[in-house]
């Protein structure tokens, strides 16, 4: 089975960044030049994705409009000479289909992804968190359609090892090593920020998944849970109970960009990977340090 459409929920308030979110998306904070919502729907069209389903609220319309053509800036770029990054203008704006459906009241992500529902019919579909960045030569949402397509086009959990002692700041799967493949499980549940001594595993569920259209079925059926939201985690865990769902640890490095800890430390490894920055970063972390004699 093929997967065509991806998930991507921005309907958050992203008060983490406020003041800078009161007027601008957090979705459309830049990192170097692209916004963090860029890598995201540029993980999907490298992972043969064809249309992006956006959930947003009021005031993310900007999202769906830099995905859009520009081409009065297109043909400025042309006539100055600047054919380059009018091409790559243009390459935004026809990248992949964008449709966009509305939030109406934030009540969780498994409420969010319901809001997908009627735009993705009986198809399996791809969810992804702009929040998380992964990066990686395959990119992780591919990786998770491969081990859907060789388990039976089930539902797949991307997981990624963490500390024991972080396991309170994720969902926290829990389930059996599949025969010849270590890095895929086959889930019984996921647990909600588990205290360490209560973990069944190190494996965290940092935002990408592969899901049965089944799931809204789940997400019909399950009640509001903590803080009188729909949970994913509720909806995923009472699939599991009935029907094969998956976790897989993938490759590639990940980035909470949710948090100003976060942001920063992706704003620094995304200038030190990209070829025409990575000196002048690698110059100035160096001046830095031995301007504050950081140790």
């Amino acid at each position: 089975m093929k997967i065509t459409k991806a998930v991507i929920p921005v309907a958050g308030k992203g008060t983490r960044f406020l003041p800078a979110t009161k007027q601008i998306p957090k979705e459309m904070i830049p990192i170097i030049q692209k916004p963090m919502i860029h890598y995201a729907v540029e993980e999907a069209v490298l992972s043969g994705i064809e249309q992006v389903i956006f959930v947003t609220s009021s005031g993310k319309e900007v999202i769906e409009n830099y995905f859009d053509r520009n081409l009065e800036l297109e043909e400025f770029l042309l006539k100055n000479g600047k054919e380059e990054m009018a091409e790559s203008i243009k390459k935004i704006g026809t990248m992949i289909d964008i449709t966009t459906v509305r939030q109406k009241e934030q009540l969780g992500l498994g409420h969010a992804i319901n809001c997908a529902k009627n735009l993705i019919g009986d198809e399996n579909f791809a969810v992804i968190l702009g929040d998380d960045l992964v990066l990686h030569e395959n990119p992780v949402t591919k990786q998770l359609m491969s081990i859907s397509k060789q388990n039976g086009n089930s539902s797949v959990i991307g997981v990624m090892q963490v500390s024991k002692s972080e396991t309170n700041k994720y969902g926290i799967i829990d389930g059996t090593v599949l025969e010849g493949d270590p890095s895929t499980y086959r889930m019984k549940r996921m647990i909600e920020k588990p205290r360490p001594e209560d973990a069944p595993t190190n494996l965290a569920t940092p935002g990408r998944y592969i899901l049965d259209s089944k799931i809204f079925e789940y997400l019909d059926r399950i009640p509001r849970g903590v803080g009188g939201e729909y949970q994913l985690t509720d909806a995923i865990n009472m699939m599991a109970s009935e029907e094969e769902v998956f976790a897989h640890i993938f490759k590639g490095d990940r980035f909470d960009t949710g948090s100003i800890e976060g942001y920063l430390e992706a704003t620094i490894e995304f200038a030190l990977r990209d070829h025409k920055l990575s000196g002048f970063m690698k110059n100035l972390l160096r001046s830095k340090v031995e301007k504050y004699e950081i140790k």
